[in-house]
């Protein structure tokens, strides 16, 4: 007698189907079993040396911050004048804080490049356990403050940079914004969130509904969490789970995506639709029949050229006469 398969099986479209049978042939143990050196090892991407997205102008960065120096990745789209500053979207990868790298977004922030004619700047901020909360926001912090600082002479209009992630650096995205917004410093013009981590109590439905998801199930979102926060971390900060915030009023318009098969669906959804009853323009898009992590797989899902193409169209249309990016 075989178990019978997860319920949520039928909800996946045969691209998403293939690939959870690799990643289930790829991964000997979930995840969360594996721990971080293996983890890594085994889902860490490596370069790619024919990019599906050529760009002329890719480039390197060595931002300071308070704990030293952090790399960052600058895309500049290739109609980009020469005599003129780019609005610019600084992009945190996911990686449930542990895992991730430039080169597992590299051609995500290629294609958002080429297609919104924006300048992409791809952080590599520091990973947990060895670094954990706050390391990666401050990380970020610190960066995004080094950019405003540069921005003119990276060709980049500072009135115009926006934050986004994905997972993880969705958390970090939506975090750095709380993070301004106390200290009363000008906010990103946008916050672009892909299926982002946002809250640390895993209770909502989805949590249970795919608790054994592919690539992330409940037991890894949780590890990963705990891997950042450390074990002893009481929980309800809301620099670490932005849900937590007691407001969330004046903080920067969103697009949020979201994936139909995850555990972090619900809680990602539920902060959409919190932002938008607390006065913020949101627009939000929930991608039916594929889980986690799709959005920056561009070459294996068709919705994430969808996705990806709709994070274009939002950051073209944010400074259109008359544009409304409300839901």
């Amino acid at each position: 007698m075989t178990d019978a398969p997860p319920a949520w099986q039928d909800l996946l479209d045969d691209q998403a189907t293939a690939v959870a049978g690799l990643i289930s042939q790829l991964l000997p143990k979930p995840l969360h079993e594996l721990g971080p050196e293996q983890a890594r090892a085994l889902v860490d991407s490596t370069p790619s040396a024919q990019p599906i997205t050529r760009l002329e102008h890719v480039g390197q960065l060595t931002m300071t911050t308070r704990a030293g120096a952090i790399t960052a990745r600058l895309y500049r789209p290739d109609d980009a004048r020469s005599d003129s500053a780019t609005p610019a979207l600084v992009y945190l990868h996911g990686g449930g804080f542990v895992l991730g790298t430039l080169d597992g977004s590299d051609e995500l922030c290629r294609a958002i490049a080429a297609g919104s004619g924006w300048t992409v700047v791809s952080l590599e901020y520091r990973l947990a356990p060895e670094n954990p909360y706050p390391a990666a926001l401050e990380d970020c912090v610190d960066a995004y403050a080094w950019l405003l600082r540069s921005a003119p002479d990276l060709g980049i209009d500072p009135a115009r940079i926006a934050i986004g992630g994905d997972s993880a650096g969705g958390n970090l995205a939506a975090a750095l914004c709380l993070y301004r917004r106390g200290e009363g410093s000008a906010l990103p013009v946008a916050q672009v969130l892909a299926y982002p981590a946002v809250d640390d109590t895993f209770t909502r439905p989805s949590w249970s509904d795919f608790a054994d998801a592919p690539l992330l199930g409940a037991a890894e979102g949780r590890w990963f969490w705990e891997q950042y926060v450390g074990a002893g971390h009481p929980g309800g900060d809301p620099l670490a789970a932005p849900m937590r915030a007691k407001s969330l009023r004046g903080l920067p318009p969103a697009l949020v995506i979201t994936a139909e098969v995850d555990p972090i669906r619900d809680d990602a959804e539920a902060y959409a639709q919190r932002l938008r009853e607390e006065g913020v323009a949101v627009s939000s898009t929930r991608y039916d029949g594929v889980f986690h992590g799709f959005f920056t797989e561009v070459a294996v899902f068709t919705q994430a050229k969808q996705a990806i193409g709709e994070v274009c169209r939002y950051l073209r249309d944010l400074h259109a006469p008359g544009a409304d990016q409300r839901a």
